[in-house]
């Protein structure tokens, strides 16, 4: 089967930076004269070129994202699982040579959790783990989805890459999204950031979306972690593979994340610096590019940065967020993957999205809308 590898051989990482680089204010312009935009036009608007344009670029955004989306913003909770890895990754607070304690919650210990949660008000959860195969597998994935799925109208999942078939057994419990992130398509590095383990494998990773799409999952998650690489052309590549996936899997949603490195137990400086005026660029860009594409930010962002960016041009925000197993109720102490920085409750967030003209959705789907059901 013709995967993403195929496409993504055909472009140079050096090549593509210094397209970036070299883009002009006049291409800038040409850009967002445009009502349609190509990837070449992602390009220009996430360049440096285009940091003078960011006022445009974000008053452009807002009405693009108002007219698509309307004044709503979906939130969700992540439930973080366990903590046990075999993969030995520099930048994570869970990889394998960090001495820590392991922890993967029970059945008990899940229901303990999600009670919790519900006491919130959530109806979109989202199950993250480390990726310990022999531990956190598909059997336990689906174990979970049985026993949560009757208190939530949503279950996403990101946890470690699956075969096809697995995927499609996910599909079949319920789960409605995966995300997965490459953490950098900067190949020639890449090793260095995983050392050990299946995530090691640059291109199994890189054709785990194929997997999904085939398995017919309703949306799929991008993203990279801005701070490894150069955020710029990492984006790129990120668009590139989303631009493949919606040609090809048409029938799926997707959306994109922007995690950036926060501090962990064990985990490295960033190599690139991505200040908020960045990250507002690139969400702009994100947008300005595709008009159907959800857009997600998480609670490692700040309190100051999650509050203005919600009329920009996000869709769905995280609350409340617990980054370690357990961490709602059962084992609160235990160690987080990363330090989050927005901790306020998921009431006070929605009191801010309402606060700001947009309406917080708890609910917007339901798996009585699948042809299936």
């Amino acid at each position: 089967m013709k995967t993403f590898k195929s496409i993504f051989e055909q472009y140079d990482w050096d090549s593509i930076q210094t397209k970036i680089y070299q883009t002009t204010s006049k291409d800038v312009e040409y850009s967002l004269a445009k009502t349609k935009r190509s990837l070449d036009d992602f390009l220009a608007l996430i360049s440096p070129a285009a940091q003078n344009y960011l006022e445009e670029m974000a008053q452009k955004c807002h009405e693009i994202t108002k007219t698509r989306f309307g004044k709503t913003i979906q939130m969700y909770a992540p439930l973080y699982l366990s903590n046990e890895c075999q993969n030995i990754c520099t930048y994570c607070g869970f990889s394998l040579d960090n001495k820590i304690k392991r922890k993967t919650l029970s059945d008990s210990e899940i229901k303990q959790e999600i009670e919790a949660l519900k006491k919130t008000g959530f109806d979109h959860v989202l199950l993250v783990t480390g990726e310990a195969n022999y531990t956190v597998n598909i059997n336990y994935f689906l174990n979970t989805i049985n026993l949560i799925r009757e208190q939530f109208s949503i279950i996403s999942v990101e946890v470690q890459p699956l075969s096809t078939g697995e995927y499609q057994r996910l599909h079949e419990a319920g789960v409605y999204s995966v995300l997965v992130y490459q953490e950098t398509y900067h190949q020639e590095v890449y090793k260095k950031y995983h050392t050990k383990g299946k995530k090691s494998n640059f291109d199994f990773r890189l054709e785990t979306p194929d997997r999904i799409g085939t398995a017919g999952i309703h949306k799929i998650g991008l993203g990279v972690l801005l701070g490894l690489e150069d955020w710029r052309t990492d984006s790129f590549f990120n668009a590139l593979h989303l631009d493949y996936l919606q040609k090809k899997y048409w029938q799926t949603k997707y959306s994109v994340s922007f995690p950036r490195l926060r501090p962990a137990e064990g985990i490295i400086e960033p190599n690139f610096i991505m200040d908020d005026k960045d990250l507002t660029q690139l969400i702009c860009a994100y947008r300005l590019w595709n008009e159907d594409l959800e857009i997600s930010i998480s609670t490692r962002e700040s309190e100051k940065f999650r509050n203005n960016i919600i009329p920009i041009g996000i869709t769905s925000m995280s609350a409340g967020s617990k980054t370690n197993p357990g961490g709602y109720v059962v084992d609160p102490q235990s160690l987080e993957q990363f330090e989050i920085s927005d901790e306020r409750s998921a009431e006070e967030i929605r009191q801010i999205i309402k606060n700001s003209g947009y309406e917080p959705v708890l609910k917007d789907w339901d798996r009585s809308f699948s042809l299936k059901a």
